[in-house]
Formats: structure tokens, sequence, C-alpha cells
């Protein structure tokens, strides 16, 4: 990952009646080790900065936000409710449970539970349980979900992206998105469905489940920079061996909200500095970073903390 990024300072043609505005002429240019880049500007629709943004890469969790998106989209259209609740099949527990499953929400077999709270646990605490018990619940089974993750992903124009897991599971090079389409994803979420983004993106921590003790689970936002950064509100980290330390993230301040994706990272530190130092030069003003904390883990001590 040797050599520096350079700072791409062509705005993109505005939408509404939002005139774009060349911040990256303002600053500093941008600097940067990391291989992957991505730096939108919401409102003006400028892309501030990008470096690697067609390279197709694993997106390990990222691609749970395509997941929420598609349950999103279903409770928009009158198809789902978020009360539902699903039934936790013995098959989904045994493939998914924290023993071998990675991050969990900790879902027990037989349990029933609602769309809502399968949603916080897929956002929250990076479910990869939640993600497969809400697709075997609308649609039968993780595949036929994933065919309609596919079919939505090109109706809102992921031109270069393939999902094969809801979870975004190491699934031999299937799932593949790049940063232009999860600069997409975002962008359409938050626009589409800004309500279910306030609901699911920023909560701060996920009691849910109980330890082998008897104590309840708690576990933190997997989020690097919610509580850290001023403005911070949302969207997803993933770890591959592939793509390294990654993270799709979004913060607003004074009505102004930037979307960001940076893969590539050696570690979580440097995926979370990247990411501050990356939002601090896009907002144009440094500002102090709330500096909550330097690292979340499960309150319980027994929720796994994978990315």
């Amino acid at each position: 990952m040797a050599g520096l990024a350079i700072v791409f300072t062509t705005p993109v043609t505005a939408t509404g009646n939002a005139s774009p505005q060349n911040t990256a002429a303002t600053r500093p240019p941008y600097t940067t080790q990391a291989p992957i880049v991505m730096l939108k500007d919401l409102e003006s629709g400028e892309i501030l900065f990008s470096r690697g943004a067609d390279k197709r890469f694993a997106p390990a969790s990222m691609a749970k936000v395509m997941t929420a998106y598609v349950v999103l989209d279903l409770i928009k259209r009158g198809e789902l409710a978020r009360d539902k609740q699903f039934t936790v099949s013995e098959a989904t527990w045994k493939k998914w449970s924290g023993s071998n499953g990675g991050s969990t929400m900790f879902l027990r077999p037989g349990e029933k539970i609602t769309v809502d709270s399968l949603l916080k646990g897929l956002i929250t605490v990076s479910g990869n349980d939640a993600a497969a018990a809400l697709a075997v619940g609308i649609d039968g089974s993780e595949a036929a979900f994933v065919k309609r993750m596919n079919a939505i992903a090109s109706e809102i124009g992921m031109k270069s992206s393939n999902f094969g897991t809801p979870n975004g599971w190491p699934d031999g090079g299937v799932t593949k998105v790049s940063a232009a389409d999860l600069i997409t994803l975002a962008d359409r979420l938050i626009r589409d469905h800004p309500g279910g983004y306030a609901r699911y993106f920023a909560v701060p921590r996920l009691p849910h489940g109980t330890s082998p003790e008897g104590k309840p689970i708690v576990q933190s936002n997997r989020n690097p920079i919610l509580g850290r950064f001023v403005g911070a509100d949302g969207l997803k980290t993933g770890h591959t061996s592939e793509a390294g330390y990654c993270f799709l993230g979004s913060a607003k301040r004074d009505g102004r909200r930037l979307i960001m994706v940076v893969a590539g990272l050696p570690s979580e530190k440097a995926r979370r500095d990247e990411a501050e130092r990356l939002m601090s030069w896009g907002f144009g003003t440094p500002m102090p970073s709330l500096g909550v904390g330097k690292g979340k883990k499960s309150a319980s001590g027994t929720g796994r903390a994978a990315p």
C-alpha cells in the first residue's frame, strides 16, 4: 500500500437545487496510505476524494447495509411490519451461533424475535445470526434472499457489486463490492429511508441474550467513530484478510452530510484514525473529536468483538 493518494477535484453534477462546491480547492490535499478511499458530499453530489473507488473487494460485514436496505424497503412498501415476529430455526442457530458464526446478537434456537429487534442486532452489533434470521424469515432461505439483494442492488445503481450471503461472511469470492457502489448504497439508504437510518444506525449499545453465568449481554456499536467524532451517525464496519479493515461511514454537521469508505487498513486503530482524519478533512474545519474511549467491548465480556 505504498504511495500517496491524489485528490479528486472535479465536482460531480449536483442534483435538485443543491450546487456543488469545490471544497477540495480550499484545503490542503489529503494524503493516505489506504488503497481504497472515497468521500462524497451528499447534498452537493461532489466527490471530495477518490482512490481505488472502482476496485472490487470483499466487503465482509459492510454487506449488512445491503440487507438493511432490502428490509427497510419492504417495510416502506407495506410488505413487512416492524413488529412481525420470526422464529429462529435450529439450523440458523447452529450455523451462526457465537461459537462458530462470527459476530452475533446471541439469538437462541426457537426464539421469537421481531424484525425491529433483528435490524438493531444486524447493524448495532453486526449479528451474522440476525442477518440470517431476517433472510430466512422473509424469503424462506438465505439463497432466496440473496437473489432479492442482488436485484435491488442493480435497481439502485450498484453497477459492479454482487452478493452471495446476507451478512458478508467469506464465500469464496462470490461477494464483491466497490467503494463507489457502497457510496451509492449509503446515499440511497439515507435518502430513501431517513427514518430507518435514524432508528437503527446510531444505537450506541444493544442488550440481548444472556451469558453462561446468567448475566445480560450488552454489546456496543461496532462503528469506530460513533460517539467519538462530532456528527457521526451510522453505517457499518467490515474486515477480511483480503480487504483489511474497512468502514462505510457517515457524519452530518451544520446541515451538511458526508459519506465515506475506507478499505485496506491494517488494524482497527488504523481504520478508526483514518476515518476520523478523512471526515475532519472533508468538513474543512478540523473540529476536535468527542474523545470518548479508546475502544469498544462487550459489557459482559462474552460478546465476540469481530468487526
